[in-house]
């Protein structure tokens, strides 16, 4: 009985690991694949001799309609894609951590007015709001990227806040008040660094999230640039091409973007669970 427990512990221990490194390994692959592909193959030259060609030896995604190698072109857009959503989810977990830390930090009328703030960007549908931003100032990659990280900041917000409401009740800040530190002190030396593991993940998260919004985005022509290459763009191109039988120009860069969004969720999901029990045995302390 004592070796089946043994085995079955082992065994539970061994699945998250394994989920990390297969993650790991996938999310390693596709942004090797999205930095070399594009500089190996030297652009995407059109050839009209080899519009639409199913996939093959020579071009193992297809082309095109205007016979660009679709290989090429996804992971082109693949790297477009992951540089817009990575810099998107830094400033969103930016400008949320410090709205949260403010307002779990500071209490009172500022937490009040912050929350406030929050709800009201919330009432608005995010694809709405990135919408009228990207409007604003179409075919700007700034554009793309404010208008992803103010849709997407009040989910950081919420979750700082709480971990610093959390933090507030425990014995080193009370401690940290009987010595007269001022407020401002204790944000800086002991709120701060203690929600950096929690902003860190919560940026993490916000890639899968940040990259189906600039697909959504470029899908509806109201994103990046058309000549530029992004997932959004490719996809955008070959909705037509569907009608005509080309089905790859749309498959292989969905699949791209369903590989990237589940190896990074699987690295947030391994993560959390290493975090959320750090936590629970911190405040049983």
């Amino acid at each position: 009985m004592a070796e089946l427990t043994w085995r079955a512990t082992a065994r539970t221990r061994a699945r998250p690991h394994t989920r990390l490194w297969t993650s790991v390994a996938v999310l390693a692959a596709l942004v090797l694949g999205a930095v070399l592909v594009p500089m190996l193959l030297g652009g995407q030259p059109v050839s009209y001799d080899s519009i639409r060609l199913a996939p093959g030896i020579a071009h193992p995604f297809g082309t095109d309609s205007s016979g660009r190698d679709v290989f090429a072109r996804a992971m082109a857009g693949l790297r477009v894609s992951l540089l817009v959503a990575a810099f998107s989810a830094v400033v969103s977990t930016v400008l949320g951590s410090v709205i949260g830390v403010l307002a779990g930090g500071l209490g009172g009328w500022a937490d009040r007015l912050l929350m406030r703030l929050v709800d009201t960007v919330n009432s608005v549908p995010h694809l709405l709001l990135g919408v009228v931003i990207v409007a604003l100032y179409r075919g700007s990659l700034v554009a793309v990227i404010c208008s992803i990280a103010l849709t997407h900041w009040t989910t950081v917000a919420r979750i700082v806040r709480s971990e610093v409401l959390s933090l507030r009740q425990r014995p080193y800040i009370d401690a940290a008040i009987a010595g007269g530190s001022s407020r401002t002190r204790i944000l800086r030396r002991h709120l701060l660094p203690a929600i950096v593991p929690q902003a860190a993940l919560s940026a993490v998260l916000l890639v899968p999230h940040a990259v189906w919004h600039e697909t959504a985005l470029s899908f509806l022509g109201l994103g990046l640039p058309p000549h530029l290459a992004s997932i959004g763009n490719i996809l955008g191109d070959g909705r037509d091409a569907v009608l005509l039988g080309a089905w790859w120009i749309v498959l292989f860069p969905s699949l791209l973007l369903v590989a990237t969004t589940l190896a990074v969720s699987g690295i947030a999901a391994t993560w959390r669970d290493r975090i959320v029990p750090r936590r629970r045995s911190e405040l049983s302390l």
